[in-house]
């Protein structure tokens, strides 16, 4: 996990920092004013908050990235990409280009947030196209599909924001494995994509107590490291539509809902073997099992355990 704060009224500095912070670009201003930028990151992820104090021109590079723009003052005027012009004002939540292709447009002394995330996150939690040569999965829209979806996406970036970032145990490996994978699965919930949700003929026939037997048996082994949706699928030589149909017709719930389980039992049992006089606490234990956020870590606990993770660890 790591932070930074660029803040300047020197519209060269900005842009060098700009230029490093995302893609080659060149920007442009009629005043001077001032850029504050706050980034948090941990692997494959970023999070930006951006207040410019001037309105700014801009022309990028393609990012290699997804990059979510989520506005919160002041406008964003002429955003344009192959095939899309657009305006974006407070509230409104949106893919600012696809990651191969350049975008351009003008920013009218706004606050806003930025997210980036590695496109191979979507592959780790959906199914790409079939064929000879899969494809990865692409997002086809730029703005979501629905103001329920944008509000939940919203609400995933703000908790990793101001729960998983902002903590220093955002750099433990299962929590940001986790983490990542929480909002690229929210991505594709929000925006139109090419993932193949549905369960073909063939996922349905392989979706058999034997594939659950052996994906339950992958999971419980391999529990302490970051795992994913496809690496487990391909652990288990099935699809990433098998390996799902599979957990919600034999257990009735997903296989990252059952990882999540079986690393709850983890954290119990390192709780109840703990020595609390020797420094263990709650927070490092949740941590450790991938639960970044202690409210919640405690209230999944006591509905699992019927006590809280602190009496266990006195106990």
């Amino acid at each position: 996990m790591g932070s930074l704060v660029f803040d300047s009224d020197d519209l060269e500095a900005t842009e060098d920092f700009l230029c490093q912070a995302y893609a080659r670009m060149t920007i442009g201003a009629s005043r001077a004013g001032r850029a504050h930028i706050r980034r948090d990151s941990m692997p494959s992820v970023t999070v930006d908050e951006i207040a410019l104090g001037f309105d700014m021109s801009y022309a990028v590079t393609p990012l290699g990235r997804i990059c979510l723009c989520l506005m919160h003052e002041g406008t964003i005027e002429d955003h344009v990409f192959q095939g899309v012009r657009d305006s974006f004002g407070p509230g409104d939540m949106v893919l600012f280009a696809p990651p191969d292709l350049p975008y351009a447009g003008r920013v009218r002394t706004a606050r806003y947030n930025i997210t980036m995330l590695d496109t191979a996150l979507l592959d780790q939690v959906a199914a790409t196209a079939a064929g000879r040569r899969p494809q990865p999965v692409r997002l086809t829209g730029h703005r979501p599909h629905s103001a329920a979806a944008a509000r939940r996406l919203k609400s995933t970036i703000g908790y990793l924001r101001d729960h998983v970032l902002a903590e220093p145990t955002a750099d433990e490996p299962l929590i940001a494995s986790t983490s990542g994978q929480l909002l690229a699965a929210t991505v594709l919930a929000a925006f139109p994509n090419t993932a193949r949700t549905d369960p073909t003929a063939r996922d349905r026939s392989d979706a058999h107590s034997d594939t659950l037997r052996r994906a339950v048996a992958y999971i419980d082994d391999h529990a302490d490291q970051p795992l994913s949706v496809a690496g487990i699928a391909a652990a288990v030589h099935v699809t990433v539509r098998t390996l799902q149909y599979a957990f919600r017709r034999h257990l009735d719930t997903t296989p990252l809902g059952y990882l999540r389980r079986v690393r709850l039992a983890h954290a119990h049992q390192e709780l109840r073997a703990a020595d609390p006089t020797d420094g263990t606490t709650v927070g490092a234990v949740a941590a450790r099992w991938g639960f970044p956020h202690p409210g919640r870590f405690a209230a999944q606990y006591r509905q699992a355990y019927g006590t809280s993770p602190s009496h266990t660890l006195r106990g």
